[in-house]
């Protein structure tokens, strides 16, 4: 792999810059590229709602074990090539979704997908947060990389769409060739990245945590997150396929994905007066609040504005609540705060390869995708409940 010729230590937005490039490569490309180009996909081979829900349960399940995975000290000084290596792997595997049609071999591949995106994702941001620390802006956008890969991943799959159409390439075809140019932009941004991203500096090490202490607020802050986890899923997967269900049009459905990922970039800047005039658990408990409406909204409303709103309020969101979930789960357990984040991060990706699975269950049975997100927005709303405690106790 390439290594930048200058040394852009003392420089930290440029390697947040460059943490920005790998988490829209890894999350915005290696891990939610799947949503708009599913409805093709289901139009083009075709896919029932259950595959749908197969396929997307199998990634979230391989970035579960990703994340897992990256909790042992095997990578330790191999954290830069890991992080690379992850971001190969993940545009490979782009490509690999265009030469098969089989669900089976879909599923595996959007599994290894996962641990690679998982991979690329904790690795990169081992590099790139100790440059934030003291710094908002670098967090921002860092972080806010994820949600620029969505934006761009919509319009990527807009564009390839309408020249599919316009050479009569038509749904049967357009899907592989949104595979192949989505591993088109990752190899390109591998090659920024490799230019970029500097090498881990490391401390002195960590002494071992102590057991993590279950008490009350803990369990139902892990309880909350986990259930976030299957709440946001389901919209986040089908919220193209609810649009192109409802004959929203080819420009709702770019339209719909586009603002979920503006919104997700910006979402974590337009929060922070949230934070500090009310505190990480209010301000989760409101993000929690918004994220349901969207989500209910998304088919309860008609089909063009259920998918705009949806989207907006989705992305408006999601990246919130699971960042001061976070938070809140440090604060909760000061003496084993690493352990409390792995039991959130398990509760969250358990709940999150059950939405999809669940949903496409039901929208199998059911004929549409309305009962399963009405689900999810009722999901939504235990997991204000369960918080409901968490606000009191920082009052």
């Amino acid at each position: 792999m390439l290594q930048m010729n200058t040394d852009y230590s003392s420089r930290p937005l440029l390697i947040g810059f460059a943490g920005a490039v790998a988490m829209a490569a890894a999350m915005g490309f290696g891990r939610f590229f799947y949503t708009p180009i599913l409805p093709g996909m289901m139009s083009g081979i075709p896919l029932s709602a259950a595959d749908a829900g197969y396929i997307a349960a199998g990634n979230f399940a391989g970035y579960l074990a990703g994340a897992i995975l990256s909790a042992y000290g095997w990578a330790a000084g191999r954290e830069r090539r890991v992080a690379l290596g992850g971001l190969l792997a993940t545009a490979i595997l782009l490509a690999a979704m265009a030469a098969t049609t089989s669900v089976f071999a879909f599923t595996v591949i959007r599994f290894l997908a996962g641990i690679a995106s998982a991979f690329a994702m904790i690795f990169t941001s081992s590099i790139v947060l100790p440059h934030a620390v003291g710094r908002d802006n670098v967090n921002a956008l860092h972080f806010g990389g994820v949600g620029a890969g969505i934006a761009l991943s919509s319009a990527l799959v807009f564009g390839v769409n309408a020249i599919a159409g316009a050479n009569s390439l038509g749904w049967a075809h357009g899907w592989r060739l949104n595979w192949l140019a989505g591993a088109a932009i990752v190899f390109a941004a591998l090659a920024a990245v490799a230019w970029l991203l500097p090498r881990p500096t490391f401390g002195t090490g960590s002494a071992v945590e102590p057991p993590l202490r279950w008490r009350l607020p803990i369990v139902l802050l892990t309880l909350s997150y986990g259930l976030f986890g299957f709440g946001y899923v389901i919209t986040a997967t089908f919220l193209v396929a609810i649009a192109r269900m409802g004959s929203a049009g080819p420009v709702v459905e770019f339209l719909a994905w586009f603002l979920t990922g503006t919104a997700a970039a910006v979402s974590l800047i337009f929060w922070r007066p949230a934070v500090k005039r009310f505190g990480l658990a209010k301000a989760y408990i409101a993000a929690l609040l918004v994220e349901a409406a969207g989500v209910l909204g998304s088919v309860m409303l008609p089909p063009t504005a259920g998918a705009l709103g949806g989207g907006l309020l989705l992305g408006g969101t999601f990246m919130v609540i699971t960042a001061y979930g976070l938070q809140i789960g440090r604060a909760l357990s000061p003496e084993s705060p690493r352990r409390a984040l792995a039991s959130m991060t398990a509760a969250f990706g358990t709940g999150q390869i059950i939405g999809p699975l669940a949903a496409g269950w039901v929208a199998e049975g059911s004929g549409s995708f309305t009962l399963p997100t009405v689900l999810a927005a009722g999901v939504l709303a235990v997991c204000v409940l369960l918080a409901l405690p968490l606000a009191r106790r920082q009052s």
